[in-house]
């Protein structure tokens, strides 16, 4: 048995733009939904959604027969959390909170065997070698790895050209809210200063041969992001959408705005 490349990597060093969806339902079902729609990736967040180690091993094997690639958001940037998580297969990971090269050195090393690395080595047991099946995963796994850290945080920011210069960081993601807030402007990921602090961002990180990331759903400023050299956007979370779409069907039935005739008025 063959391991898996990272096509989401593969994709991020040719340069190619990939849209992403965010899954916040920690929803087998859900997950499998949004793996047919089309997107590039899918991020999983155990940061912000209700996830454990079990119900994202269940996403990722929802997710696995279709091209979307998994992303894994865990709480925190530990490192027997990020063994265990890679052990379920995942290779791409994006670490909230990452303020400092040294922080971002760890979340490297965490993600690698020795010598490059401090990754516990237990790949036989694991879903990630194919319980022993793929018998070189050892030797190549440090290869597929691939590391994605968020910057959200002023501090972060300011040190984000040292963050930049650590060998094994894939890629920057952009969090705009926690930015803002940060910066005085809580509730106001959009506002003028830190959508420009986003795109100064993203071209520093472009101009370091790495790719940039954002989360955002407006398309003025997707369009903007994309312009300041953003590699892989998130333009959509699933439990906003399922929110918006069954608030806009309620209002249409019981504010009048059904025409009964099987459509909307």
């Amino acid at each position: 048995m063959e391991l898996q490349n990272n096509r989401f990597k593969e994709r991020l060093l040719a340069g190619d733009l990939q849209y992403g969806l965010w899954l916040g339902l920690s929803e087998i079902f859900s997950a499998e939904i949004c793996a047919g729609a089309g997107f590039d990736w899918l991020l999983i967040d155990a940061e912000h959604g209700p996830n454990d180690l079990r119900s994202i091993f269940a996403q990722l094997q929802a997710i696995a027969p279709y091209d979307s690639q998994p992303v894994v958001r865990p709480p925190q940037g530990d490192h027997v959390l990020i063994k265990q998580l890679l052990e379920t297969g995942v290779q791409t990971l994006l670490i909230p909170m990452v303020e400092s090269a040294e922080q971002a050195r760890h979340l490297v090393e965490a993600m690698r065997y020795p010598p490059e690395g401090i990754r516990g080595v237990g790949s036989s047991i694991a879903r990630a070698a194919r319980w022993g099946r793929i018998t070189d995963y050892a030797e190549r796994a440090n290869d597929e790895m691939c590391l994605l850290v968020q910057v959200e945080t002023r501090t972060g920011l300011e040190n984000l050209d040292a963050i930049l210069a650590v060998p094994g960081v894939d890629g920057v993601f952009f969090g705009a809210v926690d930015l803002a807030a940060s910066f005085g402007l809580l509730g106001q990921p959009n506002h003028p200063d830190i959508v420009g602090r986003i795109e100064d961002g993203l071209r520093r990180t472009a101009a370091c041969g790495k790719a940039g990331g954002v989360l955002c759903g407006n398309r003025e400023l997707v369009a903007r992001y994309r312009e300041a050299g953003a590699r892989f956007i998130a333009v959509g979370v699933d439990s906003m959408l399922l929110a918006a779409a069954t608030s806009e069907l309620c209002a249409s039935f019981k504010g009048g705005g059904f025409d009964g005739l099987g459509g909307y008025g």
